[in-house]
């Protein structure tokens, strides 16, 4: 997987943003305002890192040796990936999905209702 195909697997999600809160060299992905994926743009790294279940970090990390906890993050929810290694690019494309899921799981419940309010549900007529 390389970064470009990272960015287009992230944001097809439903309601991924990119931002680049700590400067335009790191690009984070985000649900409802928290990171669930962040990368370098610089070039100088070739990984990128993932919010995770604590359990399957530790099965991630026992099975790939290009998965190790994520030295800038809390080392029990985030991981580093990297992008050439041994886990293959369908199980890095679902990583994405999971940290997404995690991260859309953690948020309050009013913020996961606001995400999963469609504008299709505003033109349905009440029923009489």
């Amino acid at each position: 997987m390389n970064i470009e195909e990272l960015r287009e697997t992230a944001l097809a999600l439903p309601h991924a943003t990119e931002r680049s809160p700590y400067g335009p060299d790191t690009l984070a992905f985000e649900i409802g305002g928290k990171h669930f994926a962040l990368l370098d743009l610089s070039g100088e790294c070739e990984f990128y890192n993932l919010k995770v279940d604590p359990e399957y970090s530790v099965e991630l990390q026992e099975r790939y040796r290009s998965v190790r906890p994520e030295w800038h993050m809390n080392k029990r929810h985030w991981i580093s990936v990297d992008f050439v290694g041994d886990v293959p690019d369908p199980l890095q494309r679902e990583l994405l999905k999971h940290a997404y899921a995690q991260t859309l799981k953690a948020l309050p419940k009013r913020m996961r209702d606001v995400l999963s309010h469609t504008p299709a549900e505003d033109s349905r007529q009440p029923h009489e």
